[in-house]
């Protein structure tokens, strides 16, 4: 019975274990370069995002939490509205993009050393 009970408990962690994993992670996805300019912004835990108009199309791409920017060097600010963005990451659906690193003019920002 206590054997079965030990089974029982590391089922369920693991159930809850994978879709976290499926959310935070990425999933095997393409990588996939595009440019345009942030229409919006949310910057904040667990992560950012900005609005990216490509060509008409409306792009959410997320970035890195608040300390993975400042570590990659942006500063306030660089994300803002009206800025020209290239951003190289993971396709993750529709129209959305888990940024690796982006650029803002000539400037390169690596938010995933490891996965790059």
């Amino acid at each position: 019975m206590r054997r079965q009970a030990k089974w029982l408990l590391a089922l369920v962690i693991l159930l809850f274990l994978v879709p976290a994993q499926a959310h935070h992670g990425w999933v095997g996805g393409e990588t996939i370069e595009i440019e345009g300019t942030i229409t919006q912004v949310r910057l904040g835990n667990p992560h950012g995002e900005v609005q990216l108009d490509v060509d008409g199309e409306t792009w959410t791409v997320e970035v890195g939490q608040p300390w993975r920017n400042e570590r990659a060097g942006l500063a306030e600010g660089d994300l803002a509205e009206g800025v020209e963005l290239r951003v190289s990451g993971e396709h993750a659906g529709e129209r959305l993009l888990k940024a690796e690193q982006l650029w803002i003019g000539e400037e390169r920002y690596v938010l995933y050393p490891g996965r790059i």
